[in-house]
Order: structure tokens, then C-alpha cells, then sequence
């Protein structure tokens, strides 16, 4: 990655994509790509032309496309940096911190998860209420104290969760635990961490949602159902992206809706 500052990359992409400012910031993790695909793209231009950190996952385009909905102004970030990359927690806040540059209001993050509630079935959408930091880390620096008592938007939540219904789909809701990665969890983690309360767990999006908060942002997140933890099924990634990519355009009209709805603060 060529090295510029968060400022420098934020300056690029307000070049590259002709926009000062943006309202909401969208995350696309694995297997979300056909989200944005619904959303009229108004520009677009690749990670590597701004300065940002180039993505290794699959199912990671490493592209921004700015997208209006209604009067919201949409940037979309196609794809993330994970802890397991090895740049360090800080690093994984960086995309975030740039939106806020821009002037991001709302982050939305989506991601794919192992579920620990076998009764759900493969493709359901969990509505993230809260989540466990099991990295032991965290993206601030220093004695930046942020309160995480609602994390994910309540608000944000049950209208995305109204809005869906009315399409005819249902939202699940349940706390997602986060590890460090990239290797699988044994059933044993699998076990433990669902002792400890979660319903999914995965290796992305609660240090983004850190970040977000110390950043002021009301913060959304999306996570779908790929795999089953502890049922003796083998995780294959690239079968995580399929199932995703098969259910991330469904929602695409609601949270639409609901984005172009926001108010600006």
C-alpha cells in the first residue's frame, strides 16, 4: 500500500469519486458485494487509488462506490482490513476514521458469520444487538475513554427490522463475538463462547464499531448466517461467500429505505 495519511486518502477519494461529503458510510464484508449492485453507483474507483489498504479476504473487491439514496449521500467500502492481516488494531480503524473525515454520520457494517443457534437456518440475517471483543485489543490509542452502552443503534435496528418485514423478510437479532483469526474456532471455542452469551461469532466488525463510536457515528451492523459452529461441518470459505452473496441483495431495498430516510445531523 502506498503510505498517505488518513487526510490525504480522504482528499483523493473526494477527487476520484466528486464529492465533498458523504452521510453514510457502508461496509461490504464477505459475500455482501451484490448489495451495493441494487444501489445506482453515481462513481467508483479502487482502493489503490486513494491511499487505501488493499483487500486479501475473498469476496473483498478493495473498491469504493458512491451511491445516493434519495438525499443520503452512500459511500461503499467493498471489502475491509482484518486483525488477522497482521497491521495491527489501529489499522483495521483506519477506513472508519476516514469516512468521518468525509463527514460519515451512520456506519453500516455487514459481515458473515458461524452462528451458534443451530435452529437458524444457513442464509438468515442477524441484526447485531451487542458484541464480545475477544482480540483483546481495540483501535483507540492512549486514554480515549468511549462509552459502548448501545454500540449498534437501537433506532437504526428497528426500523431496518420494520422495513424488511415489510418485504417479507425476517430479521433475526443476537450478540456476535469477534476473534482475532484467521484460523477456524475448535467446537470447544465454539461452546465456550456461546456459554459467554453470543449467537455468532466471527473475525471482523466489533473494532470498526469501537472505532465508530469514539468517532460519534451511529452504527448498524448486518450479519449472515454461513455456517454452523460445532456441528461437525467442515468451513470452507469460499462456500461462506456463496451463501452470502445468494442473500445480501434481498436487503438491499429495505436498508435503501431506510439510509434514504436518515435525517442529517
Amino acid at each position: 500500500m502506498e503510505h498517505v495519511s488518513e487526510g490525504d486518502a480522504a482528499a483523493r477519494i473526494r477527487e476520484c469519486l466528486g464529492v465533498d461529503r458523504i452521510d453514510v458510510a457502508v461496509v461490504l464484508g464477505s459475500g455482501w458485494g451484490p448489495l451495493v449492485k441494487e444501489w445506482e453507483a453515481l462513481a467508483s474507483c479502487s482502493y489503490a487509488e486513494v491511499g487505501l489498504r488493499e483487500t486479501v479476504a475473498p469476496g473483498h473487491e478493495g473498491r469504493l462506490t458512491l451511491v445516493r439514496l434519495g438525499e443520503t449521500r452512500v459511500l461503499v467500502f467493498n471489502g475491509r482490513t482484518h486483525l488477522y492481516e497482521g497491521h495491527g488494531s489501529r489499522e483495521v480503524g483506519r477506513n472508519v476514521r476516514i469516512a468521518a473525515l468525509l463527514g460519515a454520520q451512520t456506519l453500516v457494517l455487514t459481515n458473515a458469520n458461524g452462528t451458534l443457534v443451530h435452529e437458524w437456518p444457513l442464509g438468515q440475517v442477524m441484526v447485531m444487538t451487542d458484541h464480545l471483543n475477544l482480540t483483546a485489543t481495540s483501535p483507540l490509542v492512549g486514554a480515549e475513554f468511549v462509552d459502548l452502552t448501545e454500540a449498534y443503534s437501537p433506532t437504526l435496528r428497528e426500523n431496518l427490522i420494520a422495513l424488511a418485514a415489510e418485504d417479507g423478510i425476517t430479521l433475526t437479532q443476537g450478540v456476535y463475538a469477534m476473534l482475532p483469526g484467521p484460523h477456524f474456532e475448535t467446537a470447544a471455542e465454539a461452546h465456550m463462547i456461546a456459554a459467554m452469551g453470543a449467537q455468532a461469532l466471527g473475525m471482523s466488525t466489533v473494532l470498526e464499531t469501537i472505532q465508530a463510536r469514539a468517532e460519534g457515528m451511529d452504527v448498524l451492523a448486518l450479519s449472515t448466517v454461513t455456517a454452523h459452529e460445532a456441528s461437525g461441518e467442515i468451513i470452507d470459505p469460499d462456500e461462506v461467500v456463496a451463501i452470502a452473496m445468494r442473500e445480501a441483495g434481498r436487503l438491499a431495498p429495505a436498508l435503501g429505505r431506510l439510509l434514504s430516510s436518515l435525517e442529517k445531523k
